[in-house]
């Protein structure tokens, strides 16, 4: 399996694919649009922006953002233009960078950290 690169023919090797990917979560707003499609996919613009304390062009230059990292893609219905979550690249990074780490020590130790702290997500 050809990791990062395989389904973004726009870019060129697996390591810009990789640093695009990593670049497009290092930021706070782009993980909260990717949460928001998580909670519903298939969001407009408009629904993207309610409640967000972002202009619209910002929240269109961070979809663009995702988008170039393949975690989101755009498809056009009419008018609208629907904003879809895309996992694989997310799926790729824990392939890639976690499961050699133990996966399973690694949720075990972040369950102690949740229960010690109190947080219940």
């Amino acid at each position: 399996m050809q990791p990062f690169g395989c389904l973004n023919p726009g870019v060129d090797t697996q390591s810009e694919a990789a640093d695009a990917l990593f670049r497009a979560l290092a930021d706070r707003s782009r993980r909260a649009l990717l949460d928001a499609l998580f909670a519903r996919n298939g969001q407009t613009l408009s629904a993207l922006c309610e409640g967000r304390d972002m202009t619209r062009q910002a929240v269109t230059k961070h979809l663009g953002v995702l988008e170039a990292a393949n975690l989101v893609a755009a498809v056009r219905r009419g008018r609208e233009k629907l904003h879809y979550l895309n996992p694989v690249p997310i799926h790729e990074i824990g392939d890639r960078w976690i499961s050699k780490y133990e996966r399973g020590r690694l949720a075990a130790l972040s369950d102690l950290k949740k229960a010690l702290e109190g947080d219940d997500e």
